[in-house]
């Protein structure tokens, strides 16, 4: 765990002033750290959790976790609705995760093409449970522990890796990784094609 003065300064949400934030880019630090409880429900956490929402929103994603708009913490959203059409239950599945921890993944692992909106332009088909067993928190504080599966459980799976400092593309294989090192590297220094607002490695 992180000391007192670090997770202060994690914990710093009254820079939230707009609506809109940028979303960090691959090879942003935040985004291969581990990412620290949120210690209370506050008005900077509403704040948080209404601006993301609205990022995601703006950059047409499913999922965005806090990781992406450079917080340090262990809070995701997400909004399945437009996947309804490959998955019905996706319909009006949207949610906010504070303090996730996934209990269980089981099922029959099922291949589907993911991409993210910290690394765009790159989608490539990764490996899951179809099944997950998550605990969790509200933006309402209250606790949850719930089962998901289908592409919900994806969409979880997903977002939750971001929080543990996982990006989709590290399932890649090797020689995956290898065909995809230019595109990423291009992502890093910020010359990517993009539509929404981004933060990039200095």
């Amino acid at each position: 765990m992180p000391d007192t003065d670090e997770l202060k300064i994690n914990y710093n949400l009254t820079k939230h002033t707009q609506m809109i934030l940028p979303i960090t880019a691959y090879g942003m630090p935040v985004l291969k750290k581990l990412a620290v409880d949120i210690e209370e429900n506050n008005e900077e956490v509403q704040a948080l959790v209404a601006n993301m929402f609205e990022t995601m929103y703006k950059a047409s994603g499913v999922g965005l976790a806090g990781p992406q708009v450079n917080e340090n913490l262990r809070i995701f959203v997400i909004d399945g609705s437009p996947m309804a059409e490959e998955d019905p239950k996706c319909e009006g599945f949207k949610k906010v995760f504070i303090n996730p921890e996934i209990i269980e993944e089981y099922g029959e692992e099922w291949g589907f093409e993911e991409g993210c909106l910290s690394i765009p332009g790159i989608r490539e088909t990764v490996m899951r449970p179809e099944k997950v067993l998550i605990r969790y928190r509200d933006e309402n504080w209250q606790e949850h522990e719930e089962e998901f599966d289908g592409l919900r459980a994806r969409i979880v799976q997903h977002e939750y890796d971001h929080v543990e400092g996982i990006l989709f593309t590290d399932y890649l294989t090797p020689f995956k990784k290898r065909l995809l090192k230019k595109k990423l590297t291009n992502i890093a220094k910020g010359v990517a094609p993009h539509d929404y607002r981004m933060k990039f490695p200095k």
